[in-house]
């Protein structure tokens, strides 16, 4: 793509030396052509912009030189520029969803299910020229959604175009892999420039205060309790220890990532931001920090919504999450959260991930309820008549009242419990024992390092 900017009708200098042009690269062939692509990735790592960090570390992990010979043609044989951007994206997402689907390789736990993404977007309901931020970016799906959800919703002039092109959105990803998959998902839709200012640090989001602050928090953390870093100790083994972020914005201090999370995402919204994030279940219930974290939220911001999320939509087993939704209030006396509006997206509702995997249609009952034209015109679907109802409002003195102040609330019965005729398929069975193994498993593995924290040293 940088070759076909380099001539007419662009014309543009992207500083890529004449010696690694992709011409250079596409005439040769064999061992020749090895060394020269290894030289390549070398060069092009030491530019700016997307395209240098997009570089950065690159290494060719093509064996074989024929192979090696037959993927540059095929890419040479296509117009990349003249290409929309919805085609190329599409055809990088579906890549991005299928290396998700590769559990042995970890991935899945940088992508998030788009039709949820599409949900958190469509409620969030983004104006034009405000900026968005993702502080765990991922392989960029929030921005991917905001950015279609802008187009598509409003007809944008120029200077708009321009702001949602090259200033609307922040980010941070920590993992090199994943940093380089981001900026290349973000160019191939659009988005920045190819030798223009990277939208994305990579960097840790939580080691410091933010300089500046956002319009909107699209994100979701990722998953994990601890915040760790690894040392080599005296002897040279390698070791892990918590990392505690002692930052002075923070309500409480601690090693939980999904409570620094939170109060970092607090730090970043502008009065009168808005945020969507999907968290675990241990930051609706969790004690000690939990409970100051929540307490602080209620107070500071108007948290309104909960989506309780079910189980069978995320690449990791074992996950049970929630999406929260607050707006960011000035200092008040009072407490701004006057009600939480929760909706259960759980109880009797299952997917898997190839056989029932979640669409975004059947997230539509839950957008119609959050009404993102205006949200403080809300009814409750639930009802003493209605004891089915998903969607049910409760006040800040009933959640102040519940234990730790926790948001971890049910009120719908588990039918599988109650009628052996609402047994679940075997493949959603199969799926919920795993998930029970894998949560159990979780938990052991957070006691054994708690035991060994506490072990003499």
């Amino acid at each position: 793509m940088a070759d076909e900017y380099s001539k007419p009708p662009y014309k543009r200098d992207l500083g890529i030396p004449d010696k690694y042009t992709w011409e250079k690269l596409y005439l040769l062939s064999g061992a020749e052509l090895e060394n020269h692509y290894k030289k390549t990735l070398e060069a092009l790592a030491k530019l700016g912009g997307i395209l240098g960090e997009i570089f950065t570390g690159a290494q060719n992990k093509i064996s074989e030189a024929a192979k090696l010979k037959r993927i540059v043609n095929m890419i040479g044989e296509v117009n990349w520029v003249s290409m929309s951007a919805d085609v190329k994206g599409d055809i990088y997402e579906r890549l991005l969803e299928k290396n998700a689907e590769d559990t042995k390789s970890g991935a899945g736990q940088y992508f998030t299910p788009r039709p949820l993404i599409k949900a958190m977007v469509t409620c969030l309901n983004p104006e034009p020229e405000k900026t968005i931020v993702d502080p765990a970016c991922g392989t960029d799906g929030f921005f991917l959604a905001a950015y279609d959800y802008l187009s598509d919703t409003y007809q944008l002039n120029r200077k708009q175009l321009e702001y949602l092109k090259n200033k609307t959105f922040f980010g941070w990803e920590i993992v090199r892999h994943t940093y380089r998959l981001c900026l290349m998902n973000l160019f191939l839709h659009n988005i920045g420039n190819i030798d223009g200012q990277v939208p994305v640090t990579r960097n840790d989001a939580l080691l410091s205060a933010p300089k500046e602050t956002f319009n909107y928090v699209l994100t979701n953390p990722p998953f994990g309790k601890k915040s760790s870093m690894t040392f080599t100790n005296d002897e040279g083994e390698q070791e892990k220890e918590d990392l505690v972020y002692n930052r002075q914005d923070f309500w409480a201090t601690g090693s939980n990532k999904q409570l620094n999370f939170v109060q970092h995402i607090h730090s970043i919204l502008k009065i009168e931001g808005k945020a969507a994030v999907v968290v675990p279940d241990n930051v609706l219930f969790e004690g000690g920090a939990g409970e100051t974290v929540r307490r602080k939220l209620l107070e500071t911001t108007d948290l309104h919504t909960i989506l309780r999320l079910p189980t069978g939509i995320f690449y990791k087993p074992g996950v049970k999450a929630n999406v929260i939704f607050f707006d960011k209030k000035c200092a008040s006396p009072n407490p701004w959260t006057k009600e939480v509006w929760v909706y259960d997206f759980r109880t009797n509702i299952h997917f898997t991930l190839k056989q029932n995997p979640l669409r975004f249609e059947d997230l539509q009952d839950f957008i119609k309820c959050y009404n993102p034209d205006n949200r403080h015109k809300r009814k409750e679907t639930w009802s003493d008549k209605k004891p089915e109802g998903r969607f049910r409002v409760f006040t800040y003195k009933e959640i102040l009242e519940r234990d730790k102040t926790s948001f971890d609330i049910f009120w719908l019965k588990d039918k599988s419990l109650t009628d052996l005729d609402n047994l679940h398929e075997p493949d959603v069975l199969a799926v919920e024992i795993m998930e029970n193994l894998e949560t159990a498993l979780e938990g052991f593995k957070t006691l054994m390092n708690n035991l060994d924290n506490q072990k003499p040293h």
